[in-house]
């Protein structure tokens, strides 16, 4: 009996909706996921956000549930054609969940009152919610389908700045490079640049790049955009993706030197070049961080490298002695060791391994910190014949670049970087001028 009422009622309910909207009661309004350039609407999301932080979402005739990043925690989240109802200044609101669009159902009555307060209220709730620690994404890009070109899944990379097997000097001047680039909106538009900052990271496979990557981006709260070129059709698909990426966001393109050299994409030299900083990449949006991986950018074309598409170089470089005690530090919890002025000294002979092969060893020795520097020691000695190129500090200065060298290249923009970070000129034995930040960086933006 009571399930038979239940079920009356319900149906009543959506009848007597259907009813109403007959008569032209409500007013509907649409807020769809993309606009009709195909750039993503970024009320959209925001209208998303507010309701699921909406209590009423749990008492919707059916609700999807997923679990959190915290232990123990269920989230719940919109299903498809479900109706949430709001109140705002005693007038219902009633949202309808339907396929990559929101309807705002409202009484014509109520319309001219509080619609505007009722999205400006949208407004203020998200900026609240997006100053404190939002859910980050982690999106990837896939063939043409009709559910769109982006898959995203949460990003829970756990790296920070604090694990990653960096200087300490170099993880400062980055950090405050960030900090200054989230400062410098006015300051950006006073140039009549785009708001936007691009790093190249290069060096051997396994010397941190992609937990460098996940670092920056749980440090700003960006979502990370993961193009994999080789699911790019041409030159139009690929700014296509561009077009669709959200503001607040790292987008990534990794291994480029490789898909240059090996012209393993469809994607042409002049469509990287228009999608690094192109009339679209200036005009799509702002407040984004652009970062390109390479194993070695010598033989690369100087265009791509130019200021203005990468503006900050950051060398990994295989492990030393450095990097060795910070890895150890986080993996074994060891500051120091009788063992460590053994490893120094093999570090000094040239030998070295990547920071990936050196964190392997200990995590598979982590039950024993001596044998896990034992096991490094064995490698270093066996393996670690420098087929990197030595790593030891004397090695890569003689060669015009430090270890973990903070640069930009090229001299015409100068003048613009020391405005922006007191910049340095340093002496340097390549071709083109190297920049390293001072250890005090300006935070004048």
């Amino acid at each position: 009996v009571i399930l038979i009422k239940t079920g009356f009622i319900f149906t009543f309910k959506r009848k007597w909706r259907c009813i109403k909207d007959c008569f032209h009661v409500y007013q509907f309004f649409k807020v769809p996921e993309f606009s009709e350039s195909m750039q993503r609407n970024q009320l959209y999301y925001k209208v998303l956000l507010y309701l699921h932080s909406l209590a009423s979402l749990e008492d919707s005739d059916f609700t999807n549930l997923f679990a959190g990043r915290k232990p123990n925690e269920i989230l719940l989240r919109l299903d498809t054609n479900q109706i949430i109802e709001d109140d705002f200044l005693g007038a219902k609101m009633y949202w309808i969940n339907q396929d990559k669009t929101l309807v705002l159902k409202i009484r014509k009555s109520d319309k001219r009152r509080v619609l505007q307060p009722y999205l400006q209220h949208i407004h203020t709730v998200f900026d609240e919610f997006d100053g404190r620690k939002r859910e980050l994404k982690l999106y990837m890009n896939v063939v043409d389908d009709q559910k769109g070109r982006w898959r995203s899944v949460p990003f829970t990379h756990p790296s920070t700045f604090e694990t990653t097997a960096m200087e300490s000097d170099l993880k400062i001047k980055v950090k405050s490079d960030l900090e200054s680039f989230l400062r410098a909106k006015q300051y950006y538009h006073k140039l009549g640049r785009v708001w936007k900052r691009s790093y190249l990271l290069y060096g051997p496979s396994g010397t941190g790049k992609s937990s460098f990557v996940a670092a920056v981006a749980n440090f700003l709260s960006y979502d990370v955009y993961d193009i994999d070129l080789t699911k790019v059709s041409d030159d139009s698909d690929l700014k296509f993706l561009l077009l669709q990426t959200t503001a607040k966001s790292v987008v990534v393109i990794e291994d480029l030197d490789q898909y240059l050299s090996e012209k393993s994409t469809a994607v042409s030299s002049s469509g990287i070049l228009n999608f690094m900083d192109g009339i679209l990449s200036s005009s799509c949006g702002e407040e984004r961080v652009m970062v390109y991986t390479m194993n070695g950018k010598d033989h690369v074309d100087p265009a791509i490298l130019r200021p203005g598409r990468i503006d900050v170089h950051i060398h990994f470089p295989l492990c030393d002695f450095t990097a060795f005690k910070i890895l150890a530090n986080s993996y074994l919890g060891l500051k120091d060791h009788k063992l460590f002025p053994q490893v120094e000294e093999i570090f000094q002979n040239g030998s070295s391994l990547s920071p990936a092969e050196i964190g392997e060893l200990m995590i598979a020795n982590r039950g024993s910190p001596s044998r896990a520097l034992k096991s490094v020691i064995n490698a270093l000695q066996t393996e670690g014949d420098g087929k990197g190129g030595r790593c030891g500090r004397k090695a890569v200065e003689e060669s015009g670049e430090p270890s973990g060298v903070f640069c930009t290249e090229g001299a015409n923009a100068v003048k613009e970087f020391k405005k922006l970070y007191g910049l340095f000129r340093v002496k340097s034995n390549r071709k083109s001028p190297s920049f390293n930040l001072d250890n005090d960086l300006k935070s004048g933006l």
